[in-house]
């Protein structure tokens, strides 16, 4: 008979994992196909064309193929993300870049134009962009985790 106790352990040591690679799997993998389109690459454009990181792509090529390139990366990550049972070390690069590309993000918070609501509260920010980055906070500790996750599958502990 299975105690409480084993299905915690199964919980924490097998599903939890799983769950958190599938979901950050399907966020790169969704965000990442969407950035093909236009209406994606108009959503983006202000976004990336305040960000002291991010504006340089326009220099370089128009909203919709910078949106593009964006795009190949965060389908890349999600290609490596979704390796990890099968390839840690792949994963782990993927999780690198997941941290990167949250980074990145998070930066987005403070040169976003109309993120701060001074005329609302000290603390407040607006739904979009403000509260629409603000997730990517978690975003960037579950993909931290991940990455912890991936290198200890990849350079496992001897125990010799």
């Amino acid at each position: 008979m299975t105690t409480v106790h084993q299905w915690i352990d199964h919980i924490h040591s097998t599903l939890a994992p799983k769950a958190l690679y599938f979901s950050l799997v399907i966020v790169f993998l969704w965000f990442g196909l969407m950035k093909f389109s236009s209406y994606e690459a108009q959503a983006i454009e202000g976004l990336v064309a305040n960000s002291p990181f991010l504006k340089v792509l326009y220099h370089f090529f128009s909203v919709q193929v910078a949106s593009a390139v964006i795009g190949t990366i965060e389908v890349t990550i999600a290609v490596l993300l979704s390796l990890r049972f099968f390839l840690p070390k792949l994963a782990a690069i993927g999780a690198a870049g997941a941290v990167v590309t949250f980074l990145l993000t998070l930066t987005l918070f403070l040169s976003t134009p109309g993120v701060f609501l001074p005329d609302v509260g000290p603390a407040a920010i607006s739904v979009v962009p403000g509260q629409f980055l603000l997730k990517d906070l978690t975003l960037l500790a579950a993909s931290f985790w991940a990455l912890g996750n991936s290198l200890k599958a990849a350079f496992p502990a001897d125990h010799s």
